[in-house]
C-alpha cells in the first residue's frame, strides 16, 4: 500500500512539473530534482510492475520498438488549407466569407512549421496518436507521441476527445540534436521541420524521446459536441485540459485587423524560439462552418497566409553562362556564399537576358536572393542604394563561351542558343543526358565520369559510348579506375543497347521532346527510320504533338548529322525499334490510375512505369472515368475529389498488393 501511495504521489508531482516546464514554461523545480523523482518512479515500477499505468510519466522515456507502423483511419478527414500570399488575397477571402454569412470574426494563429498530428482520448486516457498521412489515413505513432512531454497522457474530461495540432522541434532542441549528430559523425539535420518529421517516424521510441519534440494543439475535432461555440473557445478549452496551445493567437473583428497581425509577425518570425511559415486565419464562429462550406481540397472558412520566401542579401561576384544539351545558354550569378533556408547558396540562376535587363542586375551588385519554390536559388532584386556608380550594365554575350559560335535568339523566344552541333559543352551535356536514368539508364556513366572521359579524349560523341572498350587499358590508368569498375560500366553499356526506341528518342535530346512524347512517337513510328520521312502534318495529327514539337522533330531528323549518328548507333546494334513491354493483368487492363501525395514505397516514375507495364494508364486528374487513386502522404484535392466521386482509393500497401496479384 505504501508503494502504491508513493507511485501515485510521484506521478502527480511529475505531471505537475512537466506541465509547468513544457506548457507554462515556468519550472518550479530544478532538472536534478525532476530527474531524481523520475528515477525513483522508474525503480518502483520496475520492482512492482503492477503499479505501472498507461499515463505514467515514465512512458515518456521511450524504449518501445515497433516492426512497422500500423495504419489509422481518421474519424474526420485532416484537410489542408488554401493559401494567401498577400493582403489582397486575405481581403478576397473576407469577401467570399461575407457572401455566405453576414457577420464574422476571425481567429488568427501562428502557422507552426512542423507536421500535423492527431491525439485521441478515451475514458480520460490517451489511446492513439496518428500522423496526418494522406488526410484520410495516417500512421499510428502513439509510441513516439507519448515521449512528447507537453502532451497529457490523461485528461480530466469524461467524454471521448480528439484534438489535432502541429508536432515540431524548437530551435534550441534542433541545435542540440545537430551538435550530437556532429559529435557522432552523422549527417546534420537540414532544418527543424525535417528533424521533427524524421524523429516522429522512428520505430524506436527512445530515439524520438531523445529529440525533445513538442506539440501545439490548434483544433478540437467536433467542438460543438463538447459545448463549444467558437474556435477561440475550443483553444481555451484545450488549454484548460492541459494541452499546450500557442499563446500568440488572437481574435480579430475585421480582416484589416488580421492584416495588421500578419504585418506584425512577418518581421518577428526569426525571433521566435520555433519556426513558423505563415499565419492561419479561421472564422471564429463554429456554427457558420457548414454554411460557408468546403471546396474539394479545403474548408472555405479558413486560409493560410504564407510568408514570402526567406530572402537574403549577398553580392554578385561574376555572371557566367551555362550551356545545356540543346545549346540553351543560361546566365548564372556567382555569389558570396549565403545561408538561405538551411543551405549555403553560392550560385543562382538569372534565367535569361530579359530577366537581367528588367532588373538591371550587374556584376558586383548587392542583391536579394531567395529559393524559388523553396528549392531553386534565384536573384530577386538589386539593392540600388549599395551600388557602386562605376558598375557597368549587363551585356549579353554574342558568342558561345566554349566554341565561340555566334548565338541565336529566335523571334518570340527569351533564350539564346548555340547551334554548333560540335560544341564541346553541348556534346558533354548530350552524352550525360543520353546516359541518364530516364533515358538509356547507363549506371556508372554520370556527369563526372562523362567529363573525365571526354576531357581525356575517350568519349566525344554519343555513339562513342559503345566503343569505350577500345580504351580499356588507357582508362585503367585514370584516377579512381580499376578493372572491376570498368568491367561493370562496359556491361551496363552493353545492356543499354536493348532499352528500346522510346528511350533512345528521349536520350537523343531532341528539343521540346520529353519522356512522354518520346514514348508516344515510338509507339506510332516503331522504327526510327520512319522519322526521317515523316511530314509535319502527320506529326500534328497525333494528339500529344503540337506545332512546336512537330517542328523540332522535323528539324532534328532533317539535319545531316542525325543520320550519321543513327547509322553509328545501329552499327553498334542499339535497338532502334519499339515493342510494347506490356504484360496485361486483369486488375490493370485499361484501368485509369491517378497518383497523388508523397509516395514512400515507390518513386512516382516507378509506379507509373509499373502501371503502364501491366496495361493501365496514368492520368494527372481525377474524374468519373478514374478507376483508382493511389494516395501517399499529404495528398490534397485529388484525394478529396476521388472521395466525392466514389473512386476507389488505394494506400501504397494496397497498390503493392494489386501489383503482386
Amino acid at each position: 500500500m505504501e508503494n502504491k501511495f508513493r507511485v501515485n504521489e510521484l506521478k502527480t508531482l511529475l505531471n505537475k512539473y512537466n506541465y509547468e516546464y513544457y506548457v507554462l514554461d515556468k519550472p518550479s523545480v530544478s532538472d536534478q530534482e525532476y530527474d531524481a523523482l523520475l528515477h525513483e518512479l522508474i525503480n518502483l515500477e520496475d520492482n512492482f510492475p503492477e503499479l505501472k499505468t498507461n499515463d505514467s510519466p515514465s512512458n515518456r522515456v521511450g524504449g518501445m520498438v515497433l516492426d512497422k507502423f500500423e495504419k489509422v483511419t481518421h474519424k474526420a478527414p485532416m484537410l489542408s488549407l488554401s493559401n494567401a500570399f498577400n493582403a489582397d488575397d486575405l481581403r478576397a477571402f473576407d469577401e467570399r466569407i461575407k457572401k455566405e454569412v453576414d457577420k464574422v470574426t476571425y481567429c488568427v494563429e501562428l502557422k507552426i512549421d512542423g507536421l500535423a498530428g492527431s491525439l485521441q482520448y478515451e475514458n480520460m486516457e490517451f489511446v492513439i496518436g496518428a500522423s496526418r498521412g494522406n488526410g484520410l489515413v495516417g500512421e499510428n505513432i502513439t509510441h513516439n507521441i507519448k515521449t512528447i512531454k507537453s502532451i497529457p497522457l490523461s485528461i480530466n474530461h469524461l467524454f471521448d476527445l480528439e484534438v489535432r495540432g502541429e508536432i515540431f522541434m524548437s530551435n534550441k532542441s534542433f541545435e542540440k540534436a545537430n551538435k550530437q549528430r556532429q559529435y557522432n559523425g552523422e549527417e546534420l539535420f537540414k532544418n527543424p521541420r525535417n528533424a521533427a518529421a524524421g524523429s516522429i517516424r522512428q520505430l524506436d521510441s527512445s530515439i524520438a524521446a531523445s529529440r525533445n519534440l513538442d506539440m501545439f494543439i490548434y483544433s478540437v475535432v467536433d467542438p460543438i459536441s463538447h459545448g463549444l461555440r467558437t474556435h477561440s473557445e475550443s483553444l481555451e478549452f484545450a488549454k484548460n485540459l492541459g494541452f499546450k496551445v500557442n499563446p500568440l493567437s488572437k481574435v480579430c473583428n475585421t480582416i484589416e485587423e488580421v492584416i495588421e497581425y500578419v504585418e506584425e509577425f512577418t518581421p518577428k518570425r526569426n525571433e521566435l524560439p520555433y519556426d513558423i511559415d505563415g499565419i492561419v486565419v479561421k472564422v471564429d464562429e463554429l456554427y457558420n462552418y457548414d454554411q460557408i462550406g468546403y471546396t474539394a481540397k479545403s474548408p472555405k472558412w479558413a486560409i493560410a497566409y504564407k510568408f514570402p520566401a526567406e530572402e537574403v542579401i549577398t553580392k554578385i561576384n561574376d555572371i557566367k553562362f551555362q550551356i545545356g544539351r540543346t545549346g540553351q545558354i543560361t546566365p548564372v550569378a556567382y555569389l558570396d556564399p549565403a545561408l538561405v533556408q538551411g543551405s549555403t547558396v553560392s550560385r543562382a540562376t538569372l534565367h535569361n537576358e530579359d530577366y537581367i535587363i528588367d532588373r538591371d542586375i550587374r556584376v558586383n551588385d548587392y542583391v536579394v536572393i531567395r529559393k524559388a519554390g523553396d528549392i531553386i536559388p534565384e536573384v530577386v532584386k538589386v539593392i540600388l542604394e549599395r551600388r557602386d556608380e562605376n558598375l557597368l550594365p549587363f551585356k549579353m554575350i554574342e558568342q558561345c563561351p566554349v566554341c565561340e559560335t555566334k548565338l541565336i535568339r529566335e523571334e518570340g523566344e527569351a533564350d539564346y542558343y548555340c547551334n554548333n552541333p560540335l560544341c564541346e559543352a553541348k556534346l558533354k551535356e548530350s552524352i550525360i543526358h543520353y546516359a541518364s536514368r530516364k533515358a538509356m539508364n547507363i549506371e556508372g556513366l554520370g556527369d563526372a565520369i562523362v567529363i573525365q572521359l571526354y576531357d581525356n579524349g575517350y568519349l566525344k560523341t554519343i555513339d562513342e559510348i559503345y566503343s569505350l572498350n577500345r580504351y580499356y587499358d588507357e582508362i585503367l590508368e585514370l584516377n579512381r579506375w580499376g578493372n572491376k569498375k570498368i568491367d561493370k560500366l562496359l556491361q551496363n553499356i552493353e545492356d543499354s543497347k536493348q532499352t528500346g526506341l522510346d528511350k533512345v528518342l528521349f536520350g537523343l535530346g531532341i528539343r521540346n521532346v520529353g519522356e512522354k512524347v518520346s514514348k508516344v512517337i515510338a509507339s506510332k513510328y516503331n522504327d526510327i527510320r520512319q522519322l526521317f520521312t515523316v511530314t509535319f502534318e502527320e506529326l500534328k495529327d497525333i494528339d500529344e504533338i503540337g506545332d512546336i514539337i512537330a517542328k523540332s522533330i522535323i528539324d532534328y531528323f532533317r539535319h545531316p548529322n542525325t543520320k550519321i549518328l543513327i547509322d553509328q548507333l545501329e552499327m553498334h546494334q542499339v535497338l532502334m525499334t519499339y515493342e510494347s513491354n506490356v504484360v496485361v493483368k486483369d486488375a490493370f487492363d485499361s484501368k485509369i490510375f491517378v497518383l497523388t501525395g508523397k509516395l514512400e514505397l515507390f518513386k512516382r516514375d516507378e509506379a507509373k512505369e509499373l502501371i503502364e507495364s501491366f496495361g493501365g494508364k496514368v492520368s494527372g486528374s481525377v474524374s468519373k472515368k478514374t478507376d483508382y487513386v493511389v494516395a501517399g502522404s499529404d495528398a490534397g484535392s485529388k484525394l478529396k475529389k476521388a472521395t466525392e466521386l466514389g473512386v476507389t482509393v488505394l494506400t501504397e500497401e494496397e497498390f503493392k498488393d494489386l501489383l503482386d496479384r
